[in-house]
């Protein structure tokens, strides 16, 4: 799947088939569904890309604090472009 179709795959009522569950915590947070995709970030804790994304959700959610714990956890910097731009960078580095 490129970047594109995952895009355009949120035009669908449920996430496509065959992507990984990381990709699947975004299509959720696209969809507005912040509690599914946190669900996900949270069910393998203590792995970077899971992390990652779970910093990146806090960060979504306004929670700078918790945010900034799961940066240093995923040992990632503290992301400085837009919500948009950092969800664009996690689905092309899942993909």
């Amino acid at each position: 799947m490129t970047y594109e179709e995952f895009k355009e795959s949120l035009a669908q009522s449920s996430p496509p088939k065959g992507i990984s569950v990381l990709l699947e915590a975004l299509w959720y947070d696209a969809k507005g569904n912040w509690e599914a995709a946190h669900n996900i970030a949270q069910s393998s804790e203590g792995t970077r890309d899971y992390d990652h994304l779970h910093a990146y959700l806090h960060r979504v959610e306004g929670d700078t604090w918790n945010a900034g714990y799961w940066y240093r956890r995923s040992g990632k910097e503290v992301f400085k472009g837009t919500l948009q731009e950092e969800w664009e960078s996690l689905a092309q580095s899942f993909l």
